[in-house]
């Protein structure tokens, strides 16, 4: 079952997006959609499980998380129609998206998603490091 449904879609955009958006092939909704999540991903997937984020669904799904891929595929959507009819508006919210995941890639937002899971140690992934450097010597 896909992540985003139609309706997802009415929330981040217009009618006439929405209009475009169904005249559009279903095989290139897929794709743009394929193509935000991967796109969320490669921000996400080090702290946390997104295979689990992306199998949520209904009510179960992070709502933030839904929204921002919506406006991700609608900016890949658009971005493929000819003279790029409403692009200004779809970027504006393509580029809030990617500094929100950019956020919460540097921990400065804390989405509600599950943890990433370390094969090793079952424990949640900290995102802390620990460590020094070598011990200096000052003798000459």
């Amino acid at each position: 079952m896909p992540f985003l449904t139609n309706n997802d879609y009415k929330a981040v955009s217009d009618a006439a997006t929405l209009e475009v958006l169904h005249q559009s092939d279903q095989a290139n909704l897929q794709r743009a959609e394929t193509y935000a999540l991967e796109e969320i991903c490669s921000y996400l997937r080090a702290k946390y499980d997104m295979t689990a984020a992306f199998s949520a669904t209904g009510a179960e799904r992070n709502p933030q998380l839904v929204m921002i891929a919506a406006d991700i595929a609608l900016y890949h959507l658009v971005a493929w129609l000819p003279k790029r009819m409403g692009f200004e508006m779809r970027e504006i919210r393509y580029k809030r998206a990617i500094e929100w995941l950019e956020a919460v890639q540097a921990g400065r937002a804390t989405p509600n998603l599950p943890p990433l899971i370390q094969p090793t140690t079952a424990n949640p992934q900290n995102g802390i490091r620990y460590g020094s450097w070598k011990p200096a010597t000052h003798q000459y």
